[in-house]
């Protein structure tokens, strides 16, 4: 039984991949933007992350009344090559939010796509994660 919780809540977990849109999801519905920089077929810490924390329950739980999640992609390997336009959105994105280019990089933005905080990578699954967002948004 809980197998199949798990997943429908991971089927419901819906990640945008267009920041005008989850800015404007973000204003209507009155939440935050969580929005991660991801290499997800080449950065290990991009995968940890998405399988520990990302794909549970608890994430799922936590994060769907609160944020609006945007995942910016940049994978590698051409089999998952996104399309020129997503491309160059998200290589826009990378060099206003992200100009190190630090991979996983999760920021937290307003509703006015303002930067509220940021972290990377958290050791220790869902809790730990969940943890340092709550430090960031209180």
């Amino acid at each position: 039984m809980l197998s199949i919780f798990t997943l429908f809540s991971q089927e419901t977990i819906t990640w945008e991949t267009n920041y005008e849109t989850a800015l404007l999801k973000a204003k209507k519905e009155n939440k935050l933007i969580l929005m991660n920089f991801s290499g997800s077929d080449w950065c290990a810490n991009c995968i940890r992350l998405e399988k520990a924390v990302f794909t549970t329950d608890a994430f799922f739980n936590y994060s769907k009344d609160k944020f609006i999640l945007l995942r910016l992609d940049f994978p590698q390997r051409s089999k998952n090559k996104l399309s020129e336009e997503q491309t160059k959105h998200n290589e826009a994105l990378a060099e206003k939010f992200n100009p190190e280019g630090e991979f996983p990089l999760v920021i937290i933005l307003n509703t006015s796509g303002k930067t509220v905080g940021k972290t990377g990578y958290v050791d220790g699954g869902a809790d730990p994660f969940i943890k340092t967002i709550e430090k960031i948004i209180n």
